[in-house]
C-alpha cells in the first residue's frame, strides 16, 4: 500500500532542499502542496511511499527524479494576457519610447511557466508592427524557466481549449493560432519566431543571456525568501539597459528590497525603470 503521509523531518528537510535548489520557501503549513505535486512520482518511479521519494531525492542519487521533483514543484497556473495592463503598457508606452532608440530590443520573460505570458508578449508585439509599420523592426524575446518540462511545452506551443479560454480573446485566437491534431491549438510561426526557449534557475548567474531592455519576472518573487529577493532583484537590475523597465506581479513590490528602480505609475498598474 502506499503511503502519502509527510512527516514533520521530512517535510522540514524537503524545505531546504527546495529553497537551495530554486529558491522557493514553502513555510509551516504546506504539506498538502507537496502531497499534491509529488503524489504521482511515487508510482511513476516505483516508491513505496511518499517519504521514500523526499528522501531518496534529499540523497541525490537520482538526478532523474531530483528532475522530476523540481519540475512538480515549480510549475505554476498562468494564463493569457495576465492582469491585462503589463501588455498594455507595453505596447502603449514602453515600446514606443525604447524604439526611439533605433536599435534592436530585447525583451526576456523569466520564469515563463508552460508560454502564456511570452507568447503573449510576442502577440502584443506584432499586434503593434501592423499598427505602427516600421516602428519595431527588430525585437527578440528570450523566456526562460527552471522547468525542462515547461520549456518542452513551450517550444510545441499547443494548448487545450481549456487553456485557450484563459485570457485569450477569440479575435487573437483567429489571428495567431492553428488547429492540432490533438485537437487543441497551436501557436502559429509569426508568433514563435519572436520566441526563444531556455533553462534558467533565477538563483543563478543569468550574465550569458545578455542585456535586455524590458524584463517581466511576474508573480515570482512572491515564492522567494527576501534574502533570495535582494539578489535576484539586483541581479535583473545589472541585466538591464540603461533606462530599461521591470516588470513585477501585481502583488509584488520593491520596497525594502531594491533601490535601483524608480516606480513609475500608469494607471492601471505600475512598472520600475531602471535609475
Amino acid at each position: 500500500m502506499t503511503t502519502l503521509t509527510v512527516n514533520d523531518q521530512d517535510y522540514y528537510d524537503f524545505c531546504h532542499f527546495l529553497e537551495a535548489q530554486c529558491g522557493i520557501v514553502l513555510g509551516d503549513s504546506k504539506q498538502y502542496l507537496v502531497r499534491s505535486r509529488l503524489s504521482p512520482l511515487v508510482k511513476r518511479f516505483g516508491l513505496s511511499s511518499l517519504s521514500d521519494l523526499l528522501q531518496v531525492t534529499l540523497k541525490g542519487r537520482n538526478r532523474e527524479l531530483r528532475v522530476a521533483v523540481i519540475d512538480a514543484m515549480t510549475t505554476n497556473e498562468t494564463l493569457w494576457f495576465r492582469d491585462s495592463y503589463p501588455c498594455a503598457v507595453l505596447a502603449d508606452r514602453v515600446l514606443p519610447e525604447l524604439a526611439a532608440n533605433r536599435r534592436p530590443l530585447k525583451i526576456w520573460s523569466a520564469a515563463s511557466s508552460s508560454g502564456q505570458e511570452p507568447y503573449s508578449i510576442a502577440m502584443t508585439i506584432l499586434e503593434q508592427q501592423l499598427k505602427r509599420p516600421g516602428l519595431l523592426p527588430n525585437i527578440q524575446i528570450t523566456a526562460t524557466d527552471i522547468s525542462q518540462t515547461m520549456l518542452d511545452i513551450c517550444r510545441e506551443g499547443v494548448y487545450d481549449q481549456l487553456a485557450l479560454s484563459r485570457g485569450l480573446s477569440p479575435e487573437r485566437r483567429r489571428i495567431f493560432f492553428e488547429s492540432h491534431l490533438s485537437g487543441g491549438m497551436q501557436v502559429n510561426q509569426r508568433v514563435k519566431q519572436l520566441v526563444k526557449f531556455r533553462p534558467q534557475n533565477l538563483k543563478d548567474s543569468y550574465v550569458l543571456l545578455g542585456k535586455f531592455d524590458v524584463i517581466f519576472c511576474r508573480n515570482v518573487l512572491i515564492y522567494f525568501s527576501a534574502e533570495t529577493k535582494i539578489k535576484v532583484l539586483n541581479q535583473l537590475a545589472a541585466s538591464l539597459n540603461p533606462g530599461g523597465y521591470l516588470f513585477l506581479g501585481a502583488s509584488e513590490s520593491l520596497t525594502g528590497l531594491c533601490d535601483r528602480f524608480e516606480m513609475v505609475r500608469c494607471n492601471p498598474g505600475i512598472i520600475y525603470k531602471l535609475k
